[in-house]
């Protein structure tokens, strides 16, 4: 059995840690984590640490979390000091995974065999920020992800492992973020064992098929009824945890969280988009640019999120009634 690797890890929420569990679980030693500085959360805006720093704070595994790691950028010191602490870790790897920082050349460079990312897309479709929400917002039928050898293009780099995964046509973000952050957790760790036996084979990223998942901004949740319900209700999907769809009805703002498209036959007579057609326990039913969007989960603001049974009964809504053509941001 070959001996276990040094692994540096960097990466920050829920998708990474989960990859770092099964990093530790596999033996590996993780001699450094970088992460994000801790950030206000919560109705309280206190200081949180990361879901990486947690765990490794469990694990009593060392800590750097530097503004930036650009020795020439706008914190110097932190990026030499997080310098000093990668070469002190004298790593085989990096593991990197949703860490949120640019990496420089130097921290390409320091680890032996280089840096690993784990992306949640089949690359070069969805490079970027956003690849989870970018699939379901586009309707596409499959997903996965590909362990990258990093270079200093944004996600440019070689494939050196990927597995597919097919999208359900109720997966919601975080759904699909649940499914495939285990899968990247898996292809690592078989990636590191593959380096260990030098069985890593690098495969050139195709130059059709780019596409870019831009970082999901809080104004992207309005609904515009004017698409159509196929749209509106991926969106939705997309949208589930963050920023969450949103509808205005009048001054109160309405949050989608769950809703599907509808089938038409009932509704011949066409109403404009935005009209409330029926509104029942099994759901609100929307007349949209082309088709019918049917919610079931809804949260007025403020309040909890509800089934369509419960939020109509403290918030009645009856056929005819139409939303606005955008919600506020």
């Amino acid at each position: 059995m070959s001996p276990p690797l040094r692994v540096i890890f960097a990466g920050t929420p829920e998708f990474a840690a989960v990859a770092l569990a099964q990093i530790l679980a596999a033996g590996h030693t993780v001699p450094l984590v970088l992460t994000q500085p801790d950030r206000p959360a919560g109705r309280g805006m206190k200081l949180q640490a990361s879901a990486v720093k947690q765990l490794a704070l469990q694990h009593h595994i060392p800590v750097a979390q530097p503004l930036s790691l650009r020795l020439d950028g706008k914190y110097p010191d932190d990026a030499a000091a997080a310098q000093a602490a990668i070469a002190q870790a004298n790593a085989d790897v990096m593991v990197v995974a949703a860490y949120g920082l640019i990496l420089p050349q130097w921290t390409l460079d320091a680890p032996r065999w280089g840096c690993l990312n784990i992306h949640a897309s089949l690359l070069p479709r969805w490079r970027g920020a956003a690849p989870i929400h970018r699939a379901i917002e586009a309707g596409d039928a499959q997903t996965g992800v590909v362990i990258m050898q990093m270079d200093a293009g944004l996600d440019t780099g070689d494939m050196l492992l990927s597995d597919v995964l097919d999208i359900a046509d109720d997966d919601t973000t975080a759904s699909l973020h649940d499914r495939l952050a285990d899968m990247g957790g898996a292809l690592v760790v078989r990636a590191l064992a593959d380096a260990q036996r030098g069985q890593l084979q690098a495969v050139k990223q195709p130059e059709v098929g780019i596409t870019y998942a831009h970082k999901i901004d809080k104004t992207e949740a309005a609904v515009d009824w004017q698409q159509s319900a196929t749209v509106i209700s991926q969106r939705v999907r997309a949208f589930n945890p963050f920023p969450v769809a949103s509808a205005q009805l009048g001054t109160e703002v309405i949050k989608l969280w769950r809703a599907s498209v509808e089938p038409t036959a009932n509704h011949v007579q066409r109403q404009a988009p935005g009209t409330v057609l029926s509104a029942d326990a099994s759901g609100v039913r929307v007349a949209c640019g082309e088709g019918v969007l049917c919610v079931t989960e809804l949260q007025r603001a403020g309040g909890k999120r509800l089934s369509a049974a419960d939020f109509l009964r403290g918030f009645p809504l009856s056929a005819g009634q139409r939303f606005n053509a955008h919600a506020a941001p």
